[in-house]
């Protein structure tokens, strides 16, 4: 299924501990949100890659897309002061399309399998999330005093990409926008609207590289993927 990707890009670096936006940093000298890019730029059913990024970032930017040879980039829209502000500028800029997934630069290691899941689920219900089980025991606590036992097989932990029809995400972006309503990620925007959104099932490797913790992580994850490939 052919889909359009938007990635927000106008991200800092606080909790990175870094001085500058975090997918700027270096993966075995290799900018983060460039492995990312590479990801879908390897995929057929990729049709364009649309970024929001600051302003004083776009020349720079621009410049790695080019060293990197990621053609499928068609455009730069202006980072918002909240993630939801950058999707949408980008939703305000791209042509009309089927699917569009709308996936963190900061996850560089998501599988082309679940990509084109989200895609296809989208494409059939209109709407799709990554996502993958809860292994640990939750509790719920109030006062530093345990409350609940939250049962196990009925939580998820939701990652990106996140695909959606166009005119729905569309619409749920700028329903929000005018009830001033601030989500935390995109199926938010969609479930308010009462539309429901499906599950595909991703896997732990696809972390966002939030923390130095996740540098580490993810330099683990890319040597083990290149002994794989020598085998």
């Amino acid at each position: 299924m052919k889909y359009t990707v938007v990635l927000p890009a106008a991200g800092s670096g606080k909790r990175m501990k870094a001085d500058k936006n975090k997918l700027l940093l270096e993966l075995f000298d290799k900018p983060i949100f460039i492995y990312t890019l590479e990801v879908f730029q390897r995929d057929p059913n990729c049709e364009s890659i649309w970024l929001a990024v600051k302003e004083e970032e776009r020349l720079l930017i621009k410049n790695y897309v080019g060293k990197y040879g990621i053609s499928k980039v068609a455009g730069f829209a202006a980072g918002g002061a909240e993630r939801q502000d950058s999707v949408r500028a980008c939703l305000d800029m791209i042509p009309a399309c089927d699917v569009v997934l709308v996936h963190d630069a900061a996850r560089p290691f998501i599988e082309p399998a679940v990509i084109s899941g989200l895609a296809e689920e989208a494409a059939e219900t209109g709407a799709a999330i990554a996502a993958v089980r809860v292994k640990d025991t939750i509790k719920k606590a109030e006062s530093g005093i345990i409350t609940e036992t939250v049962e196990r097989d009925k939580l998820w932990i939701i990652q990106t990409p996140q695909a959606f029809d166009y005119s729905l995400i569309k619409r749920a972006a700028t329903t929000a926008f005018e009830d001033g309503y601030l989500g935390t990620d995109e199926a938010m925007l969609v479930e308010r609207l009462g539309h429901p959104v499906k599950i595909v099932e991703s896997n732990y490797e696809n972390v966002k590289m939030t923390t130095p913790d996740d540098l580490i992580y993810g330099k683990a994850i890319l040597e083990s993927r290149r002994q794989e490939e020598q085998q």
